[in-house]
């Protein structure tokens, strides 16, 4: 039997250091204790087990309640002051599964590849105010283009409310965006109201607020029902469960916020990753715009089927995946997981990161290297940018959609240029990681000829 270790310092300074500095702190307890540490990352009140060996992740994440590992909700109650009680991140057992049932289908097949003009629309719209020669932040532009992707996609918005909802839903995110912010989250004492003037009161009135466009844009819809409309709000108010019942206003105004908040944030920072490698590295751009001249780039299907295209955001999500750590589950009775036995009531995880790390699967990590999605298949517990199991992200099919259709229409329209060589690097950004700030600019506007 193995031992469990992990830092001895006290859990509150271990709690901090993962907030402050996420990815250097999986970095040293990786090196010290090896493949699996304990660690304390607010996670319950308890400390977490982490993995990062792939046959180790199989396990803990695919195993069903009645060999020992279950998947509860509750440990992500951490989401719980910005997605709500009713969010499918923090349902457990038969209501998580009858959430994700009648969620999964609008992100699948036919649905979801209708939005392909949408997306390119998005990004004309954006990409229209920029300016040769005017240096411009890269993630700004990618969370307005996430943003009006999901506000049409999944809420098919009007105007007049789809911009408020945009500008209310960006400033929430930024609240919570640095580490100070995000300790709201993991520090409850932390969440004292003295007025829309202190971080807290912000954030709950901004709540607020968005929850009453939610709710009036759901009352207007009962009220003039339509039938001809596809977005994913409409397609939610009219499934029924099993039972034949309809969501509640609650459940959709939880999962509509789910959606706002997960699809737009890790959309816009793994296209802004996306966008610092193409350009960091030349012959990568190269490559690209030589298959998006190609006779199979001709329609958003076959754009969607690029292999080098798709090897670029695969890599994109490998060396910095914006997502850390697996959905925590917990052992409901002694689990042997390779040597080391967790007991009853154990937290345990799945670190991403650390696992896309892992020299033995992916040679030079530190290296960005499409090439390596080319070369071999991995393991879906070898590379797991959308988590896995029953736990795995709704939208990641909708995500990598979107991701390959911007790069190919930006980089198909404009010739662009870093600005500065100061280095990158990623950092926390809320509950996720994403580079440090950025710009670039216009060197001039192209079309690549077909």
């Amino acid at each position: 039997m193995l031992a469990l270790n992990g830092p001895r310092s006290p859990d509150l300074l271990n709690l901090i250091r993962w907030i402050a500095t996420p990815l250097s702190y999986m970095r040293s307890c990786n090196e010290r204790y090896g493949d699996c540490f304990i660690v304390k990352v607010g996670h319950g009140r308890g400390r977490t087990v982490i993995f990062s060996d792939p046959r180790a992740l199989e396990i803990i994440l695919t195993s069903p309640h009645s060999e020992g590992i279950d998947a509860p909700g509750d440990l992500n109650g951490v989401l719980e002051p910005l997605l709500g009680a009713e969010s499918v991140i923090g349902l457990s057992g038969d209501r998580h599964r009858r959430m994700r049932n009648l969620m999964m289908p609008p992100f699948h097949g036919e649905r979801m590849r209708a939005y392909g003009d949408l997306i390119d629309q998005i990004t004309d719209e954006v990409t229209r105010t920029w300016v040769v020669g005017k240096p411009f932040f890269v993630r700004k532009d990618m969370q307005r283009i996430s943003m009006r992707v999901i506000l049409r996609a999944v809420f098919g918005l009007e105007q007049s409310r789809s911009h408020e909802m945009e500008a209310l839903i960006g400033t929430v995110l930024d609240l919570l965006s640095n580490p100070f912010g995000v300790s709201f989250l993991y520090f409850p004492f932390l969440r004292r109201d003295f007025g829309s003037l202190t971080p807290w009161g912000s954030f709950v009135r901004k709540r607020e607020r968005i929850d009453q466009l939610i709710y009036d844009e759901i009352a207007d819809r009962r009220a003039h029902p339509d039938d001809a409309r596809n977005d994913i709000l409409s397609l939610l108010m009219s499934a029924r469960t099993q039972d034949g019942e309809y969501l509640t206003d609650n459940e959709l105004r939880d999962e509509m916020v789910t959606l706002l908040a997960a699809g737009h944030e890790t959309t816009a920072t793994a296209l802004t990753w996306a966008f610092y490698w193409i350009h960091k590295l030349p012959e990568v751009r190269e490559r690209l715009l030589a298959e998006f001249r190609l006779p199979d780039a001709a329609d958003h299907g076959a754009i969607s089927r690029l292999p080098y295209l798709n090897a670029v955001c695969s890599e994109t999500l490998r060396i910095y995946p914006v997502g850390m750590l697996t959905f925590p589950r917990k052992t409901t009775s002694r689990v042997d997981v390779m040597g080391y036995v967790l007991e009853p009531g154990t937290i345990v995880a799945g670190s991403i990161y650390l696992t896309h790390r892992r020299k033995e699967i992916y040679p030079n990590p530190e290296k960005f290297r499409p090439e390596r999605f080319l070369e071999r298949r991995f393991s879906g517990f070898e590379y797991l940018p959308f988590g896995a199991g029953a736990r795995r992200c709704i939208g990641m099919a909708f995500a990598q959609f979107e991701m390959k259709l911007v790069i190919r229409k930006i980089l198909s329209s404009f010739e662009l240029g870093l600005v500065g060589a100061r280095r990158v690097r990623p950092v926390r950004r809320g509950l996720t990681a994403g580079p440090s700030p950025f710009r670039m600019v216009v060197v001039k506007q192209v079309r690549v000829e077909r």
